[in-house]
């Protein structure tokens, strides 16, 4: 739900998922792990970490963890 909204907004913005991990300053590959499907790989991410994407993205936290219809 997170990586999928995040996905999207970021695509809206013209962002790439690699450009906005570096623009945040989180590890390359994090944002795909908060929505792996495997359990083991899955990584729950910082409520800085939704800040600084949130922020980047120019949307509310709300936003990226909100479920879709």
């Amino acid at each position: 739900m997170i990586y999928k909204n995040i996905c999207r907004i970021a695509k809206e913005k013209g962002i790439s998922i690699n450009s906005l991990e570096k623009m945040a300053g989180i590890s390359r590959g994090s944002i795909c792990k908060w929505g792996s499907i495997d359990e083991n790989d899955k990584i729950e991410p910082g409520i800085w970490k939704l800040e600084k994407v949130a922020k980047i993205l120019d949307v509310s936290i709300e936003q990226l963890i909100e479920k879709s219809s």
